[in-house]
């Protein structure tokens, strides 16, 4: 017994003394790749597997970082908006670091189906679905908000402890949306919350040009010429990258717009979805041209 007490005594001399409490705090990357596949397979479709393709390679090179790095957490996933995940690589679900290490580097039993493979065979997949798939009219951001409440889209950050150290695991969540940006779909009139095509486009433009303001300042004005927000604590968790490549109002072989700067398309769609997902809470929006 007087062993036992020893024991005890000497182990809580070692914490108070010297054994301060050794916080670490890690960041992990959460991708989500959703094409909406509307129109996608008539305008240019390899510049979205090339970009797409693009985001897969740093997802190896920057995130999981095979050879460099132990103990990865990071997930990539592939989906169209109209399923539920084609694709998904997810290296938290392996929890034996062994095993992990195995996976990423692609040795061990992992030699022939590691993540060299699965990366590749994620490729394979947003190709196919490229060269298959299309779906006319979707209610682009209600399914996007179906994604992100019900389909575990979004990593929740957790924590790990021993009784004397934790360990604090933040996922950086980020949904890369590949869509030209018109918010246009079949049977607006059983749902118009979310509709802005042709017609809302030309009503902000008509108004900027009215008022002599910017789209950015039609909106704030006009509340009525936006889409109303969706506000969600997930939101607040997740950095948006809306990725257009198709611009209806640009004439590709004179190199020359329909509007003028200031009062295209596409300066219109940036302006309502950044004013949605600002008043939404999302993290941050991007929006990038390619």
């Amino acid at each position: 017994m007087k062993t036992v007490l020893l024991i005890c005594f000497a182990t809580s001399l070692i914490y108070s003394c010297g054994g301060e409490s050794q916080n670490k705090n890690l960041i992990y990357q959460n991708i989500i790749i959703l094409s909406d596949l509307s129109s996608r397979l008539d305008n240019r479709p390899q510049k979205d597997t090339d970009e797409i393709f693009k985001i897969i390679d740093r997802f190896k090179t920057e995130c999981v970082k095979p050879g460099e790095k132990i103990g990865d957490k990071s997930c990539i996933t592939f989906s169209v908006f109209s399923e539920k995940n084609a694709a998904s690589i997810d290296i938290d679900k392996i929890k034996n670091l062994g095993e992990k290490q195995q996976f990423i580097n692609s040795t061990g039993k992992y030699c022939n189906n590691g993540l060299e493979q699965k990366l590749k065979e994620l490729k394979e997949t947003v190709g196919n679905l490229y060269k298959t798939k299309r779906n006319k009219g979707l209610d682009l951001i209600s399914l996007l908000i179906e994604k992100i409440e019900n389909e575990s889209t979004v990593k929740q950050d957790k924590h790990l402890t021993n009784g004397i150290d934790t360990t604090f695991i933040k996922f950086d969540n980020h949904i890369y949306i590949f869509t030209d940006g018109y918010l246009e779909y079949m049977n607006k009139e059983s749902n118009s919350q979310f509709y802005f095509g042709t017609k809302e486009i030309e009503k902000v433009r008509q108004f900027c040009i009215k008022n002599g303001v910017t789209a950015n300042k039609a909106l704030e004005i006009n509340n009525k010429l936006g889409l109303p927000p969706y506000r969600s604590d997930q939101n607040k968790l997740i950095t948006l990258h809306i990725m257009e490549t198709h611009e209806r109002d640009k004439n590709l072989i004179q190199q020359n717009y329909k509007h003028l700067t200031g009062q295209r398309d596409n300066e219109i769609l940036e302006a309502v979805w950044r004013k949605w997902a600002k008043e939404s809470g999302f993290k941050k929006m991007d929006w990038s041209k390619y």
